[in-house]
């Protein structure tokens, strides 16, 4: 029965990645002005999830010296796994998909990946726990999945296979909620490793990717814009975290 519980409420979280369906309403001129701001606010969330939901959360089970060298192996790797994407995908420089679409794919289903071990544990706890539990991860899913759609538009993805992209990334929070079901005496070794390894990751696509296309904006206006809608993603993972217990 709690296997049940755990499959239905990781599915729903799952289902949030289709919020970019959403855009299939909104005429393409208006869309990409959209975007730019998005990517802003994707940036920042990036950054926020970091900071202040998977870095603190790997300090509380893990040596503060082990986390940051796992954040710092998933900067490097993320680096590492650009520069191959970009020097099998990108000829003389030209880019038809940027590279940084492929790198948010994988640090979104590790992230993912992660929720469904979160939501495994608490339903493991109690019935109760868990359904809190979701809703806090539903709560900070919606603007994340919208962000990370987003992101795959604007690097170059069609909405269609932008939308199914994410989607399936976001199934591997079924993975995830299998493996925390059956292997839960392992879950605070294996969560210890990968939050902070996927917090490097968002931190590498943030700085090295996102951050720099906001940069390219000649317009101060929609400049500032940007900066605010950025300044928004740092500060709704804030309220987030308020909402999820702190």
């Amino acid at each position: 029965m709690i296997l049940i519980w755990i499959l239905a409420s990781t599915f729903l979280v799952s289902l949030i990645s289709l919020v970019g369906i959403l855009t299939f309403l909104i005429k393409d001129d208006l869309l990409n002005k959209v975007l730019f701001l998005l990517v802003g606010f994707s940036a920042g969330s990036l950054i926020g999830a970091a900071f202040l939901h998977l870095l603190p959360e790997a300090l509380e089970q893990t040596p503060s010296s082990s986390v940051f060298l796992a954040a710092i192996v998933g900067f490097v790797l993320f680096f590492i796994l650009e520069k191959y994407l970009y020097w099998r995908h990108c000829h003389e420089g030209v880019c038809d998909i940027h590279t940084f679409t492929y790198l948010n794919l994988i640090g979104d289903g590790l992230h993912n990946f992660i929720d469904g071990l979160v939501i495994a544990a608490s339903f493991l706890t109690s019935i109760q726990i868990g359904i809190i539990t979701t809703i806090g991860v539903i709560l900070h899913e919606i603007p994340q999945e919208l962000g990370d759609f987003s992101i795959l538009v604007y690097g170059g993805f069609k909405k269609s296979k932008a939308l199914f992209f994410n989607f399936l990334s976001a199934l591997a929070a079924i993975i995830g909620c299998i493996a925390g079901y059956f292997l839960v005496e392992k879950f605070a070794q294996l969560s210890s490793f990968i939050l902070p390894l996927t917090a490097g990751g968002f931190i590498y696509i943030a700085s090295s990717d996102l951050i720099p296309e906001l940069h390219k904006e000649r317009d101060v206006k929609r400049g500032n814009l940007a900066l605010l809608f950025f300044l928004a993603g740092i500060l709704f993972m804030l309220v987030a975290k308020s909402l999820h217990g702190g």
